[in-house]
């Protein structure tokens, strides 16, 4: 038993259509410490994803170790990955759990190809590695050492404190590669933050993880996203957000305004009049049809208000890669290190974004279920 010491459940063939035509399911179980969550092990055919860019942008590789997250945010934009799967992007995401158990090794294997050219890799844009799973499945260490011996630059997006439990590993790996963390903190208000963000940990425990970093000699930054209109977009919300993120040592912030895709729409919607009734209208002005973004108005709005206390609080103002929508990596910008030297090649494209108001987030959703395992 992958567990010891829990009492699993049965394998559950048919329970995912999806996964069962890919033919790569090994079992689903389920433990009373995920109450009401179902565990789907699978193994992987590969592990890096590459990430098409958009227009002029370079190309981006990111590693999934899971699909689907507990942290059960409402607004998750990688919601509809799971409808590739036969899954609904709504409870199904939060509660059915995709596991790549074999996806170190894969990794592993497709680094030493004579044909990997060192090119930064992301974790953490589409589902969070360091979701509570990963207390259990500990497959973020495997990960941060085959990149760290292969010489390819990494950068790590989370909400889960558990990043603490391998920053003795990240902080080796970063002797040898370029090694970029970033924690997702984007509500400041705790009742609101258990409400849209059930399954996360606290704001208070995340910026406690943005000072372990920092004492460990790494830089931290500082996820500002999905700022909620008429929520967490008042200008006393924001001045705490930064100086709580200052005094936590963040060394750069990143924001952006939420958007709303295809079906994250509607469930968001969904918590949205459970919550927030009052706002429904507000938010049906603003995020109409198929908009998926708040209107470059809005945007140019929040802008204005948000940049003055950036500078207020002495915080630099942080960039996206322009490819996988996470933590623009170090080495895109010619960092020291090996593999650095064709991250310089696309240094040019990167300095193209950034992370402001006139931009929409950039989402990094995998083109077909058949590179996700």
């Amino acid at each position: 038993m992958r567990w010891s010491g829990q009492e699993l459940g049965v394998e559950q063939s048919g329970a995912l259509p999806g996964l069962v035509k890919l033919n790569n399911l090994v079992r689903s179980v389920q433990t009373p410490d995920f109450a009401g969550v179902t565990f789907h092990e699978v193994l992987a055919k590969s592990a890096l994803n590459r990430v098409p860019g958009q227009s002029a942008m370079p190309f981006g590789w990111t590693i999934n170790p899971y699909r689907g997250c507990t942290h059960a945010c409402a607004y998750c934009f990688a919601r509809p990955t799971h409808t590739y799967l036969d899954l609904d992007a709504g409870d199904d995401f939060d509660r059915q759990i995709i596991v790549k158990v074999n996806v170190a090794e894969v990794l592993r294997r497709e680094l030493a190809k004579p044909s990997w050219r060192h090119e930064p890799v992301a974790l953490g844009t589409n589902t969070d590695p360091y979701q509570r799973a990963e207390g259990r499945y500990t497959l973020m260490p495997g990960i941060i050492e085959a990149l760290a011996t292969s010489g390819t630059p990494f950068s790590i997006l989370t909400k889960g404190t558990l990043l603490r439990r391998d920053l003795p590993l990240l902080r080796e790996a970063a002797a040898h590669v370029p090694v970029d963390i970033a924690m997702s903190i984007a509500i400041y208000d705790d009742e609101l933050q258990h409400s849209v963000e059930p399954g996360t940990p606290s704001t208070k425990a995340r910026l406690a993880t943005v000072a372990a970093v920092r004492d460990a000699g790494l830089d931290c930054s500082v996820f500002l996203m999905p700022i909620l209109p008429y929520l967490t977009d008042t200008r006393a919300h924001l001045d705490e957000a930064l100086r709580s993120v200052k005094a936590a040592g963040g060394t750069s912030v990143l924001y952006s305004a939420l958007h709303l895709r295809g079906a994250v729409k509607p469930w968001f919607m969904q918590w949205l009049e459970r919550s927030h009734p009052d706002l429904v209208p507000k938010y049906r002005s603003m995020y109409y049809g198929t908009n998926a973004y708040a209107p470059k108005a809005y945007r140019q709005w929040l802008g204005e208000r948000i940049r003055p206390l950036i500078r207020a609080h002495r915080l630099e103002h942080g960039r996206e890669d322009p490819a996988t929508g996470g933590v623009r990596s170090s080495a895109l910008a010619g960092g020291p290190a090996r593999g650095a030297a064709d991250g310089r090649r696309f240094a040019g494209a990167a300095r193209m974004v950034a992370a402001g108001d006139e931009l929409p987030g950039s989402l990094s959703l995998p083109p077909d279920p058949s590179a996700l395992f």
